[in-house]
């Protein structure tokens, strides 16, 4: 019996084997995850704002992540930047996908220096900066089921994720295995601190490939949509 021959053959056999076994694992997680909770619906859309861009910018249709920089934009830099790298680079190329900030009508020439501070001449044509009223800035962030309150200067450090029906996306339950083996009180996840690399790096950028999972199922006709509501839940407040 040529042995050599044979090993060759069980190695070519496990080469290709393995990677089909694999795939047969996964795939009943792709098709059962858990989809990103809808925490809050009828989130504020945009029409009472301005942009510099020829098509008016909107939350209707679109993935969006929604953020909030106040009067000094540039002392809010290392929120803006983390944002950048850690999810705009990585979700730019997706489908309807848009970050907004809300900014303050008069502080124009301060994005702009934002702009060239964190972007270094690279593409963010779906990075969109849009201005009004802080009465219209207040309204849009009311809107939102929020933990933290809007500072004076109209700056938040947390960012949120609004789907294409103007539905918030969170977390309902956000507690750790170890919390949850401890019976800890439940408490949600509504927004995504900026400054919080591991926050946004981690929690917010696989919620966001979630919520990408599961418009891409609902056009293939593969989404199931049983998933939980926020009112589901008792004793939830804004």
């Amino acid at each position: 019996m040529d042995y050599k021959k044979v090993g060759r053959y069980v190695v070519l056999g496990v080469l290709f084997f393995l990677p089909v076994t694999f795939l047969l694992f996964l795939y009943p997680a792709t098709h059962n995850y858990q989809p990103l909770d809808i925490i809050n619906e009828s989130v504020l859309d945009l029409e009472a704002f301005s942009s510099d861009t020829e098509e008016p910018i909107v939350l209707k249709d679109h993935i969006t992540v929604l953020g909030f920089l106040g009067t000094h934009p540039m002392q809010n830099a290392i929120q803006a930047s983390n944002l950048k790298e850690l999810i705009y680079d990585k979700f730019k190329g997706f489908k309807k996908f848009q970050m907004v900030i809300l900014m303050p009508k008069g502080t124009e020439a301060e994005v702009k220096k934002l702009k060239a501070e964190i972007t270094q001449y690279e593409d963010i044509r779906f990075w969109h900066f849009v201005y009004g009223e802080p009465a219209d800035i207040k309204r849009v962030y009311f809107s939102l089921k929020t933990k933290t309150d809007l500072n004076e200067d109209l700056s938040v450090e947390d960012v949120f994720i609004v789907d294409k029906d103007l539905n918030q996306r969170g977390r309902i339950d956000d507690r750790t295995d170890n919390e949850l083996e401890k019976k800890a009180p439940v408490y949600g996840l509504n927004g995504y601190n900026c400054i919080e690399v591991a926050e946004v790096k981690n929690k917010m950028s696989d919620d966001l490939r979630i919520v990408f999972t599961e418009y891409r199922q609902k056009r293939k006709g593969e989404f199931n949509s049983d998933t939980r509501r926020a009112s589901d839940l008792s004793g939830t407040t804004k």
